[in-house]
């Protein structure tokens, strides 16, 4: 991978890993419709693609450093105490039960997965699916808008916010997150969906999936970093990367949240499934 390609993929990476569509597609799928010729499937080729995560993980540490640290202080009151009072002890309680099916997944699949990365007609088709899951959950919430008659502008206040999440909840849309680990499906997309399905307005739902995506990708990408030590010079090319990563991260999270607060997934969706499309019809 030339120095150009690897701070190019870092910025989309950061750019893409929390818009919902699917940032690993994208590593995946762009080299070979741009025509870049590097092996997808060499071994350090998904850790730097995890190491650019690290990056996206610190930007929403950053972005959400207060909730993060009341997060925590609730988490251990309520261990000490052995009960869960207010909603910051409730929060952390759910992201941490959220959290739980991805890691596992992680954990029993990752070498039949690690096959796939290399693939970008998988890649593709996973992003058509995508698409298809995000425009499926905003048809869901509209019908649901409908049958409770509630007006467009009033429509959002309706829904509830992420502190209000239950358990089942929470285990369902950390159940969702698992489906990340396949190229093309969207982490924060599938989580939308999945929170929208569950009862959280739209910004709601872009705050509880930034905020429990923040744990996994920083495992991750701790867990990937030592095998990058065979990378010699371009270990500084690859920590470049990161900081551009991180850097489109946060902005991007700042963008989404504010954009969530009127806007819906399906522009995200029609982008998925074109991008899908043209990446089946285009790649050999």
């Amino acid at each position: 991978m030339l120095w150009w390609q690897a701070l190019l993929l870092g910025l989309l990476q950061g750019a893409t890993e929390l818009f919902p569509v699917s940032s690993l597609g994208h590593a995946v799928l762009l080299p070979h419709l741009l025509g870049w010729h590097y092996n997808q499937s060499d071994p350090a080729f998904v850790p730097y693609v995890v190491l650019l995560h690290l990056g996206t993980a610190g930007a929403l540490l950053f972005y959400f450093r207060d909730e993060w640290v009341r997060l925590a202080r609730g988490f251990f009151v309520a261990v000490y105490r052995g009960r869960v009072e207010g909603p910051d002890q409730h929060l952390a309680m759910m992201l941490l039960v959220g959290t739980i099916p991805a890691g596992l997944a992680g954990v029993f699949f990752e070498s039949e997965l690690k096959r796939l990365f290399a693939s970008p007609r998988v890649a593709a088709a996973f992003l058509v699916v995508n698409g298809a899951i995000m425009a499926g959950g905003e048809l869901l919430r509209r019908a649901d808008e409908q049958r409770r008659h509630l007006a467009p502008a009033a429509a959002e206040a309706a829904y509830a916010s992420e502190e209000r999440v239950r358990l089942p909840a929470a285990l369902a849309v950390g159940a969702s997150q698992a489906l990340a680990l396949l190229p093309g499906i969207s982490r924060s997309g599938v989580t939308m969906t999945t929170s929208l399905a569950v009862g959280l307005r739209h910004e709601a739902a872009a705050r509880f999936s930034f905020l429990l995506a923040t744990p996994v990708i920083l495992a991750a990408g701790l867990l990937e970093v030592p095998s990058l030590a065979s990378a010699g010079p371009s270990a500084g090319i690859y920590l470049a990367g990161a900081v551009l990563a991180g850097i489109a991260a946060y902005l991007s999270t700042r963008f989404l949240l504010r954009y969530f607060e009127s806007g819906r997934l399906g522009p995200f969706a029609v982008y998925c499934v074109a991008l899908g499309v043209l990446g089946l019809l285009l790649v050999h």
